[in-house]
């Protein structure tokens, strides 16, 4: 991967296009490295402050989208992260995320991974470039797992309510006829 960069930036929200968020240090500070498809940038925030942003930014916390991941698969510690699950913007730490070496990767851009030599990991993306991680290919292969669980069951969540959704919007058949359904709240105090 070109070692360069497209821009600094001082803010950023992850989105489809972001591949990885790393830790980097730029003019003496630690920041992050964020590698999109297609660009690279340097920007001026840890990597755990650009994922706290991004949750933001599609409406709910970090820490909501953690204790949301301990419910749903039972997992608190190096927790993957459903940033959007609509958009499939799921993302898992290489390590604790309070760590300064924590990096941060895309779990749909993953296309494959192998291990190297050092008790580092080689991930291949979708795009054809590749990092190399300081991360067991044990552990990497551990989070990706954890992150596909996550998606698996949050996907299904999501498709079941929007059954459930079709149903009562779907007009059923009376007497020959369509009709929709509806749904009308009483007022309680008209029978009091």
């Amino acid at each position: 991967m070109n070692d360069g960069s497209h821009g600094v930036l001082q803010g950023y929200e992850v989105n489809r296009h972001t591949m990885s968020i790393l830790p980097h240090i730029y003019e003496g500070r630690p920041v992050s490295k964020v590698i999109e498809e297609t660009e690279e940038f340097i920007v001026l925030m840890k990597p755990l402050q650009i994922v706290e942003r991004s949750c933001f930014y599609y409406g709910t916390s970090f820490r909501g989208r953690r204790e949301g991941t301990y419910k749903i698969i039972g997992i608190s510690y190096k927790a993957p992260i459903a940033i959007e699950p609509s958009n499939m913007i799921y993302l898992f730490p290489t390590l604790s995320p309070k760590k300064s070496l924590c990096a941060w990767i895309s779990h749909p851009h993953v296309q494959d991974h192998k291990p190297v030599a050092g008790n580092k990991t080689d991930v291949i993306f979708v795009n054809k470039t590749n990092i190399e991680l300081p991360i067991s290919h044990r552990s990497f292969k551990n989070q990706l797992h954890r992150t596909a669980q996550l998606q698996t069951k949050l996907t299904d969540r999501i498709d079941n309510n929007n059954r459930k959704m079709a149903f009562l919007l779907t007009p059923e058949k009376k007497n020959g006829r369509k009709s929709s359904h509806s749904y009308i709240m009483e007022d309680k105090s008209k029978h009091d």
